[in-house]
C-alpha cells in the first residue's frame, strides 16, 4: 500500500514552502498526498490561499476553519485549541503514515500535538533555527514532538541534535522554498507583473518597470500592541524615500498573527488620510509573481522571513525592521534597523544605491524537495522518543 503523507497549509508562507514537496509527493507512485488547508489560508481576509492551491492542481481533502477573530494573544491560543480539536478528528478519519509540518506557526503546533498524541510520525521542516518572538518557542516545541527532521542548513541541524534528537533522523536538506524560487527564476512572468496593478489590489495604477520598493511587514506577537505605531514608522520612512527618489511602493497585507488588526488599521488610516501617490496594496500574491517582484525590486523592507531566506538566494537588497527575525542566519544582503523612520529611510536609500547582491546558498541549493520525499519513502522512525 502507498504511504500516506498528510500536509497542512495554514498560511500563504506555508504554501509557498510546501508546494515543491507536494508536487513531488503527487508525482510519486509510492506516495499519496492528503491535504488539509486551514487557518488564514481559507479566509478571504488574507487572500484565500486555498484558491491558489486548487489552481495549482492540488485536491484539498479537508478545509479547517479555526481562526478566532481578534488577532491578539488570547485569540491565537484559542485558535490553536480549536485547530487541535478539528485536526485530531480529521487525522483519525484519514489515518496518514506521516504528517509533514513546516516551520513555527501556532496552527502548526496544533497539528504536531494532535499527531504526537495519536502516534502518527511527524516530519518537520525548517526546525533548529533561531528567530524572534513566540515563533522560536513554537518551532523548538514542534522539534521535540517530531520524529524526522529536515533543517534548512548545517547550523540548524547541529542545534536539533543538541536538543537531544537522534542524529540519524536529522537531515540537512535545505529549504524547499528555494526549490520553487530556483524554478520560478527560470520562467518569464513579465506580462503578468506589468498588468498586476491594473487587475488586483487597491491603490494607484502604474507600470512596474523595476523602479519600486516591496514592503512586507507583519505584527510581532510579543509586541502586538505596538503594531500600528511600528507600521507608521515604516510608512513615514517610505514617504521620506519618495521625496528623494521617484520610486513606486508595492505593499502586502500583514499575516494573521496577534497584532494583525493593529498593523492593518495603521495601513488603512495612512491610505485614507495621507492618500499617498504611487502606492499599491495587495492582500496576497501568487508565489511566482512575488519571487519575480523580489528579483526586480530596488529593495524589500519589513520583517518577513522571505527577506532573510529568499532574499539571500535571489540577492535581493533587504532592510529588516525590528525583532521578528532576531538571530536568524542571514546573508550580506540584509541591513537590520529598529522601528525608526530615519533609520529605515537611510537603510533603504543605502540598499537602493547598492543594488542586487550575489546569491548565497544559506538555506539550500534548490534541491530539498527531492531529498525530503526520498527520505519519507524509506524512513521508519521509532514513535517512542527518548
Amino acid at each position: 500500500m502507498n504511504k500516506k503523507i498528510c500536509v497542512f497549509i495554514g498560511s500563504r508562507a506555508n504554501y509557498s514552502s510546501l508546494r515543491p514537496i507536494m508536487k513531488k509527493i503527487q508525482q510519486d507512485t509510492d506516495l499519496d498526498l492528503i491535504l488539509f488547508v486551514g487557518a488564514s489560508a481559507v479566509l478571504d481576509k488574507y487572500g484565500e490561499v486555498a484558491e491558489l492551491v486548487q489552481k495549482d492542481g492540488f485536491r484539498i481533502d479537508e478545509r479547517i476553519y479555526m481562526l478566532v477573530e481578534g488577532e491578539n494573544p488570547t485569540t491565537m491560543a484559542k485558535s490553536t485549541g480549536l485547530g487541535l480539536i478539528e485536526i485530531a478528528g480529521l487525522l483519525d478519519k484519514h489515518k496518514p503514515d506521516f504528517t509533514l509540518i513546516i516551520g513555527d506557526r501556532h496552527e502548526m503546533l496544533a497539528v504536531a500535538i494532535a499527531s504526537a498524541f495519536m502516534n502518527i510520525p511527524i516530519a518537520h521542516t525548517m526546525g533548529g533555527e533561531i528567530s524572534g518572538t513566540i515563533d522560536e518557542s513554537i518551532r523548538h516545541a514542534i522539534t521535540k514532538l517530531a520524529h524526522v527532521h529536515f533543517p534548512a542548513n548545517e547550523e540548524a541541524r547541529k542545534r536539533i541534535i543538541k536538543m537531544g534528537e537522534k542524529e540519524e533522523m536529522v537531515f540537512n536538506v535545505g529549504c524547499p522554498r528555494m526549490d520553487a524560487i530556483k524554478e520560478i527564476l527560470g520562467e518569464n512572468h513579465d506580462v503578468e507583473i506589468n498588468s498586476l496593478t491594473n487587475k488586483d489590489g487597491v491603490g494607484d495604477i502604474f507600470d512596474i518597470d523595476g523602479n519600486f520598493i516591496l514592503v512586507s511587514q507583519h505584527p510581532v506577537t510579543t509586541e502586538f500592541e505596538q503594531g500600528e505605531k511600528q507600521i507608521n514608522e515604516t510608512l513615514e520612512a517610505l514617504l521620506e524615500v519618495q521625496k528623494e527618489k521617484n520610486v513606486l511602493i508595492i505593499m502586502l497585507w500583514p499575516n494573521a498573527d496577534a497584532g494583525s488588526d493593529s498593523v492593518s488599521q495603521g495601513i488603512r488610516k495612512f491610505r485614507e488620510k495621507v492618500k499617498p501617490s504611487n502606492f499599491h496594496f495587495f492582500k496576497n500574491l501568487p508565489l511566482p509573481i512575488y519571487v519575480h517582484l523580489m528579483n526586480k525590486t530596488k529593495c524589500l523592507i519589513g520583517n518577513s522571513s522571505s527577506g532573510i531566506r529568499d532574499g539571500a538566494f535571489i540577492g535581493t537588497p533587504v532592510v529588516n525592521i525590528g525583532t521578528r527575525q532576531l538571530g536568524r542566519s542571514h546573508g550580506k544582503n540584509v541591513i537590520h534597523v529598529g522601528h525608526n523612520k530615519y533609520e529605515i529611510a537611510k537603510a533603504i536609500l543605502k540598499q537602493m544605491e547598492h543594488g542586487i547582491y550575489n546569491s548565497e546558498s544559506i538555506y539550500g541549493d534548490g534541491n530539498a524537495s527531492t531529498k525530503i520525499v526520498e527520505i519519507l519513502k524509506t524512513a521508519k522512525p521509532e514513535i517512542q522518543k527518548n
